[in-house]
Protein backbone atom coordinates (compact mmCIF):
# COMPACT_ATOMS: atom_id res chain seq x y z
CA UNK A 1 0.00 0.00 0.00
CA UNK A 2 1.44 3.34 -0.91
CA UNK A 3 1.14 5.95 1.49
CA UNK A 4 -1.03 8.14 -1.04
CA UNK A 5 -3.56 5.36 -0.91
CA UNK A 6 -3.30 5.52 3.17
CA UNK A 7 -3.23 9.31 3.44
CA UNK A 8 -6.50 9.16 0.84
CA UNK A 9 -8.73 6.18 2.77
CA UNK A 10 -7.62 7.75 6.12
CA UNK A 11 -9.58 11.41 5.01
CA UNK A 12 -12.05 9.55 3.32
CA UNK A 13 -13.00 7.66 6.59
CA UNK A 14 -12.49 10.53 9.07
CA UNK A 15 -14.68 13.04 7.08
CA UNK A 16 -17.37 10.28 5.67
CA UNK A 17 -17.66 8.88 9.29
CA UNK A 18 -19.16 11.64 11.02
CA UNK A 19 -20.68 13.66 7.74
CA UNK A 20 -23.96 11.93 7.24
CA UNK A 21 -22.56 10.16 3.72
CA UNK A 22 -21.39 7.21 4.71
CA UNK A 23 -17.44 5.88 5.41
CA UNK A 24 -17.65 2.16 4.91
CA UNK A 25 -19.49 3.14 1.22
CA UNK A 26 -16.58 5.68 0.11
CA UNK A 27 -14.01 3.37 1.55
CA UNK A 28 -15.27 0.84 -1.06
CA UNK A 29 -16.26 3.26 -4.19
CA UNK A 30 -12.64 5.06 -3.93
CA UNK A 31 -10.89 1.74 -4.69
CA UNK A 32 -13.43 0.66 -6.83
CA UNK A 33 -13.45 3.72 -8.97
CA UNK A 34 -9.72 4.45 -9.47
CA UNK A 35 -8.43 0.60 -9.30
CA UNK A 36 -6.92 -0.38 -6.18
CA UNK A 37 -5.86 -2.92 -5.37
CA UNK A 38 -3.59 -2.44 -2.24
CA UNK A 39 -4.65 -5.62 -0.55
CA UNK A 40 -4.48 -7.76 -3.43
CA UNK A 41 -7.51 -9.88 -2.23
CA UNK A 42 -6.41 -10.32 1.69
CA UNK A 43 -9.35 -9.93 3.45
CA UNK A 44 -7.65 -10.03 6.64
CA UNK A 45 -5.26 -6.87 5.73
CA UNK A 46 -7.31 -5.40 4.49
CA UNK A 47 -9.84 -5.49 8.06
CA UNK A 48 -6.50 -4.79 9.96
CA UNK A 49 -6.26 -1.27 8.08
CA UNK A 50 -9.91 -0.79 8.71
CA UNK A 51 -9.47 -1.14 12.33
CA UNK A 52 -6.51 1.42 12.30
CA UNK A 53 -8.84 3.85 10.28
CA UNK A 54 -11.73 3.31 12.66
CA UNK A 55 -9.42 3.77 15.58
CA UNK A 56 -8.17 6.94 14.48
CA UNK A 57 -11.45 8.32 13.85
CA UNK A 58 -12.50 7.56 17.15
CA UNK A 59 -9.88 8.91 18.59
CA UNK A 60 -10.49 12.41 17.13
CA UNK A 61 -14.02 12.15 17.68
CA UNK A 62 -13.36 11.91 21.51
CA UNK A 63 -10.74 14.38 21.25
CA UNK A 64 -13.26 17.09 20.06
CA UNK A 65 -16.57 15.52 22.05
CA UNK A 66 -14.29 15.33 25.73
CA UNK A 67 -16.21 17.58 27.75
CA UNK A 68 -19.37 15.71 26.61
CA UNK A 69 -17.44 12.29 27.38
CA UNK A 70 -16.29 13.32 30.35
CA UNK A 71 -19.96 14.73 31.76
CA UNK A 72 -21.50 11.35 30.65
CA UNK A 73 -19.43 9.19 31.16
CA UNK A 74 -18.80 10.46 35.19
CA UNK A 75 -22.45 10.76 36.03
CA UNK A 76 -23.17 7.30 34.63
CA UNK A 77 -20.60 5.66 36.32
CA UNK A 78 -20.09 7.57 39.47
CA UNK A 79 -23.29 6.54 41.57
CA UNK A 80 -21.86 3.06 41.09
CA UNK A 81 -18.99 3.71 43.49
CA UNK A 82 -20.56 6.87 45.36
CA UNK A 83 -23.86 5.93 45.82
CA UNK A 84 -25.00 9.14 44.07
CA UNK A 85 -29.13 9.01 42.92
CA UNK A 86 -28.65 8.68 38.85
CA UNK A 87 -29.24 12.19 38.24
CA UNK A 88 -30.47 13.06 34.44
CA UNK A 89 -26.88 13.00 32.95
CA UNK A 90 -26.10 9.66 34.49
CA UNK A 91 -29.45 8.30 32.82
CA UNK A 92 -28.67 10.13 29.13
CA UNK A 93 -25.01 8.11 29.32
CA UNK A 94 -26.60 4.36 30.04
CA UNK A 95 -29.61 5.77 27.25
CA UNK A 96 -26.60 5.87 25.19
CA UNK A 97 -24.54 2.44 25.70
CA UNK A 98 -28.46 1.18 25.46
CA UNK A 99 -28.47 2.57 21.71
CA UNK A 100 -25.72 0.43 20.96
CA UNK A 101 -27.22 -3.00 21.52
CA UNK A 102 -29.41 -3.43 18.19
CA UNK A 103 -26.04 -2.65 16.18
CA UNK A 104 -24.24 -4.83 18.03
CA UNK A 105 -27.07 -8.10 17.94
CA UNK A 106 -27.02 -7.28 13.98
CA UNK A 107 -23.22 -6.96 13.53
CA UNK A 108 -22.82 -10.29 15.20
CA UNK A 109 -26.03 -12.22 13.85
CA UNK A 110 -25.51 -11.28 10.18
CA UNK A 111 -21.32 -10.60 9.56
CA UNK A 112 -21.36 -13.09 6.84
CA UNK A 113 -23.88 -11.26 4.56
CA UNK A 114 -22.82 -7.76 5.71
CA UNK A 115 -19.09 -8.71 4.26
CA UNK A 116 -20.67 -9.68 0.99
CA UNK A 117 -22.58 -6.81 1.13
CA UNK A 118 -20.39 -4.67 0.93
CA UNK A 119 -18.44 -5.49 -2.18
CA UNK A 120 -22.05 -4.94 -4.31
CA UNK A 121 -20.87 -1.67 -5.23
CA UNK A 122 -24.95 -0.93 -7.37
CA UNK A 123 -26.25 -1.87 -3.74
CA UNK A 124 -23.88 1.51 -1.91
CA UNK A 125 -25.43 3.21 -4.95
CA UNK A 126 -28.93 2.50 -4.48
CA UNK A 127 -28.57 3.26 -0.27
CA UNK A 128 -26.34 6.18 -0.31
CA UNK A 129 -29.38 7.35 -2.80
CA UNK A 130 -32.45 5.66 -0.93
CA UNK A 131 -30.74 7.08 2.68
CA UNK A 132 -30.50 10.33 1.28
CA UNK A 133 -33.86 10.99 0.37
CA UNK A 134 -35.09 9.60 3.69
CA UNK A 135 -32.83 11.99 5.44
CA UNK A 136 -34.15 14.97 3.14
CA UNK A 137 -37.78 14.23 4.00
CA UNK A 138 -37.28 14.09 7.71
CA UNK A 139 -35.41 17.07 7.95
CA UNK A 140 -38.44 18.72 6.67
CA UNK A 141 -39.84 17.76 10.29
CA UNK A 142 -40.75 20.15 12.94
CA UNK A 143 -38.33 19.85 15.54
CA UNK A 144 -38.33 21.21 19.22
CA UNK A 145 -36.60 19.13 21.63
CA UNK A 146 -32.84 18.81 22.53
CA UNK A 147 -30.40 16.90 24.20
CA UNK A 148 -31.38 16.74 27.28
CA UNK A 149 -34.74 15.02 26.23
CA UNK A 150 -33.43 11.77 25.07
CA UNK A 151 -35.05 8.88 26.54
CA UNK A 152 -34.84 4.94 26.96
CA UNK A 153 -37.28 4.85 23.68
CA UNK A 154 -35.15 7.22 21.65
CA UNK A 155 -32.04 5.49 22.27
CA UNK A 156 -33.66 2.30 20.85
CA UNK A 157 -35.23 3.58 17.84
CA UNK A 158 -32.36 5.87 16.81
CA UNK A 159 -30.00 2.14 17.55
CA UNK A 160 -32.43 0.37 15.15
CA UNK A 161 -31.67 3.61 12.89
CA UNK A 162 -27.77 3.23 13.57
CA UNK A 163 -27.78 -0.62 12.82
CA UNK A 164 -28.93 0.09 9.39
CA UNK A 165 -25.60 1.18 8.56
CA UNK A 166 -23.83 -1.71 9.10
CA UNK A 167 -24.89 -1.98 5.44
CA UNK A 168 -22.44 0.19 3.10
CA UNK A 169 -24.21 3.20 1.72
CA UNK A 170 -26.61 3.97 4.39
CA UNK A 171 -24.18 6.17 7.02
CA UNK A 172 -24.31 5.90 10.83
CA UNK A 173 -24.56 9.70 11.27
CA UNK A 174 -26.97 10.04 8.28
CA UNK A 175 -29.45 7.34 9.20
CA UNK A 176 -28.88 8.20 13.04
CA UNK A 177 -30.36 11.79 12.36
CA UNK A 178 -32.80 10.71 10.37
CA UNK A 179 -34.29 8.79 12.94
CA UNK A 180 -33.59 11.80 15.62
CA UNK A 181 -35.17 14.24 13.15
CA UNK A 182 -37.64 11.68 13.29
CA UNK A 183 -38.47 12.02 16.61
CA UNK A 184 -38.50 15.96 16.99
CA UNK A 185 -34.52 16.27 17.35
CA UNK A 186 -33.27 19.90 16.61
CA UNK A 187 -30.51 19.62 14.11
CA UNK A 188 -27.70 20.40 16.37
CA UNK A 189 -28.80 17.97 19.20
CA UNK A 190 -29.64 15.25 16.82
CA UNK A 191 -25.78 15.41 15.44
CA UNK A 192 -24.33 15.81 18.64
CA UNK A 193 -26.30 12.42 20.33
CA UNK A 194 -25.76 10.67 17.15
CA UNK A 195 -21.84 11.28 17.47
CA UNK A 196 -21.91 10.22 20.77
CA UNK A 197 -23.87 6.71 20.15
CA UNK A 198 -21.27 6.12 17.40
CA UNK A 199 -18.87 6.36 19.58
CA UNK A 200 -18.59 3.10 21.48
CA UNK A 201 -19.88 0.97 18.30
CA UNK A 202 -16.85 2.44 16.50
CA UNK A 203 -14.72 1.61 19.55
CA UNK A 204 -15.96 -1.87 20.30
CA UNK A 205 -16.18 -2.66 16.29
CA UNK A 206 -12.70 -2.02 15.95
CA UNK A 207 -11.44 -3.90 18.96
CA UNK A 208 -13.44 -7.03 18.10
CA UNK A 209 -11.39 -6.53 14.56
CA UNK A 210 -8.25 -6.01 16.43
CA UNK A 211 -8.44 -9.10 18.17
CA UNK A 212 -7.55 -10.44 14.92
CA UNK A 213 -4.92 -8.59 13.55
CA UNK A 214 -3.31 -9.07 16.78
CA UNK A 215 -3.12 -12.91 16.26
CA UNK A 216 -1.29 -12.13 12.78
CA UNK A 217 0.13 -9.08 12.49
CA UNK A 218 1.05 -6.29 10.26
CA UNK A 219 3.37 -6.85 7.66
CA UNK A 220 6.64 -4.40 8.33
CA UNK A 221 5.83 -3.23 4.70
CA UNK A 222 2.47 -1.79 5.77
CA UNK A 223 3.15 -0.25 8.91
CA UNK A 224 4.18 2.76 7.24
CA UNK A 225 0.82 3.23 5.54
CA UNK A 226 -0.82 1.88 8.43
CA UNK A 227 0.46 4.46 10.95
CA UNK A 228 -0.57 7.36 8.11
CA UNK A 229 -4.07 6.22 7.77
CA UNK A 230 -4.74 6.31 11.28
CA UNK A 231 -3.33 10.02 11.44
CA UNK A 232 -5.36 11.26 8.77
CA UNK A 233 -8.52 9.82 9.99
CA UNK A 234 -8.22 11.10 13.34
CA UNK A 235 -7.71 14.42 12.04
CA UNK A 236 -10.39 14.61 10.15
CA UNK A 237 -12.12 12.64 12.27
CA UNK A 238 -12.09 15.67 14.17
CA UNK A 239 -12.24 18.37 11.73
CA UNK A 240 -15.77 16.20 10.96
CA UNK A 241 -17.34 16.74 14.42
CA UNK A 242 -16.20 20.02 14.27
CA UNK A 243 -17.51 21.05 11.36
CA UNK A 244 -20.97 19.39 10.82
CA UNK A 245 -21.55 20.64 14.63
CA UNK A 246 -21.10 24.12 13.28
CA UNK A 247 -22.86 23.44 10.01
CA UNK A 248 -25.76 22.37 11.44
CA UNK A 249 -26.44 25.26 13.94
CA UNK A 250 -28.46 27.19 11.18
CA UNK A 251 -28.52 24.75 7.92
CA UNK A 252 -30.20 22.10 7.07
CA UNK A 253 -28.77 18.67 5.54
CA UNK A 254 -30.03 19.45 2.16
CA UNK A 255 -25.90 19.90 0.95
CA UNK A 256 -25.28 15.96 2.02
CA UNK A 257 -28.55 14.82 0.44
CA UNK A 258 -27.53 16.48 -2.78
CA UNK A 259 -24.43 14.94 -2.34
CA UNK A 260 -25.58 11.37 -1.71
CA UNK A 261 -28.43 11.52 -5.06
CA UNK A 262 -25.14 12.78 -7.25
CA UNK A 263 -22.50 10.30 -6.42
CA UNK A 264 -25.32 7.42 -6.24
CA UNK A 265 -26.65 8.09 -9.55
CA UNK A 266 -23.32 8.85 -10.98
CA UNK A 267 -22.07 5.41 -9.41
CA UNK A 268 -25.12 3.68 -11.04
CA UNK A 269 -24.07 5.11 -14.41
CA UNK A 270 -20.59 3.90 -14.58
CA UNK A 271 -21.64 0.77 -13.68
CA UNK A 272 -24.36 1.03 -16.74
CA UNK A 273 -21.57 2.62 -18.86
CA UNK A 274 -19.43 -1.02 -18.14
CA UNK A 275 -16.76 1.68 -17.81
CA UNK A 276 -16.09 -0.10 -14.17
Amino acid sequence: MSLFHALVLGVVQGLAEFLPISSSGHLELVPWLFGWDDFAGDDKLENAFDVSLHLGTTIGAIAYLWSDVKRYVGAGFGPLFRRDPLERDGKIAWFIALSAVPAVIAGVALEDALLGASDEIWLIAVLLIVFGVLLGLADRLPASRSQEDFTARDAILMGLGQACALLPGVSRSGSTLTVARGLGFDRSSGARLAFLMALPIIAGAGLYRGLDVMSTGIPDELVGGFIVGFVASAVTGWVAVWGTLRFVRNRTFLPFVTYRIIVGASVLLILASGWR
